[in-house]
């Protein structure tokens, strides 16, 4: 009795023309590759594949296989996905990576969607090592990867503005940014207490770059507070101002818990991406996570 599974592996091949392409597709070793490839041979009579110094050729009984079945078997590959998407238990304890400080305003809105999440901080290359190793089901990262065995999909942009407390008088800088006197603007920049996420500065050293074209912003953080959100929270309730993402900042300055200071045209948004291994086990639930971040960042 033939096995689907004999023809899957022969679609996959007969496309890549290779069969540590078509393995890395299955999911499945290279041997077990050439295993069910062999005993779809042994069971139609003919031989499939001629090898090649780079991968496989086609035999002439090949290309007629393929056109007898590849209708099939697509149609049959769609039922079964059809199910496996509807079949998705919304039970299944799925891992999600992401920054810390984007957890609040992007990782929350996942909550309501499914039952069981674990989610994970850290930066983009480790999310990325994480995802590409199977050990991380998605990760939302802000950095794109030229990759084969990923799959990654914009969801939208972000960008670096300044927000300040209520308490901040900010007609003065207003009126500078108004008639572009970018020096009168640095210089009641670096009067103002100052919060940061990190020592390091990032985000106000990347906003140095792009706006004012240099390098190294000449004032000192008054307080450093690991989380932005918390960050956040906490500049919200003092005297002081800070270079945050705008989606951490929507909420505060829609409730009039902050005031932009400054959207400066100079600085540029940045993409966010949603990160996955190749897994059609996974795709459904991609799907979802997909358009709720999109739903966030529209």
């Amino acid at each position: 009795m033939v096995n689907l599974e004999w023809y899957r592996t022969f679609k996959s091949v007969y496309k890549n023309g290779n069969f540590s392409l078509a393995a890395k597709e299955l999911f499945i070793s290279q041997p077990a590759v050439s295993q069910q490839i062999s005993m779809l041979e042994a069971h139609v009579g003919y031989k499939l594949f001629n090898r090649k110094s780079k991968g496989v050729e086609p035999t002439e009984y090949a290309k007629l296989l393929n056109n007898l079945i590849i209708e099939a078997l697509d149609r049959l590959e769609n039922v079964e996905n059809g199910f496996r998407a509807k079949a998705f238990d919304a039970n299944r304890l799925i891992s999600i990576g992401i920054s810390k400080h984007l957890m609040r305003s992007l990782g929350s809105c996942l909550i309501s969607k499914f039952d069981f999440i674990d989610f994970s901080f850290h930066e983009n290359d480790t999310l990325f090592e994480l995802v590409d190793s199977k050990k991380l089901d998605f990760a939302v990262v802000t950095k794109k990867y030229d990759t084969f065995d990923t799959i990654q999909k914009k969801v939208g942009e972000i960008k670096q503005v300044i927000v300040g407390s209520n308490t901040v008088d900010a007609s003065e800088l207003k009126s500078n940014i108004k008639i572009k006197d970018f020096t009168a603007i640095e210089h009641w920049l670096n009067d103002q207490k100052w919060f940061s996420h990190n020592a390091q500065i990032p985000h106000i050293k990347l906003f140095w770059l792009y706006v004012f074209n240099k390098k190294r912003p000449s004032m000192v953080p008054n307080y450093i507070i690991p989380s932005e959100y918390e960050m956040l929270e906490i500049l919200s309730r003092n005297t002081g101002i800070g270079v945050v993402w705008d989606i951490n900042a929507k909420n505060f300055i829609a409730e009039k818990k902050a005031q932009l200071l400054w959207n400066s045209k100079q600085m540029p948004s940045t993409e966010v991406f949603l990160l996955s291994g190749k897994n059609e086990n996974l795709s459904a639930i991609f799907e979802n996570i997909e358009l709720e971040l999109k739903s966030v960042l529209k």
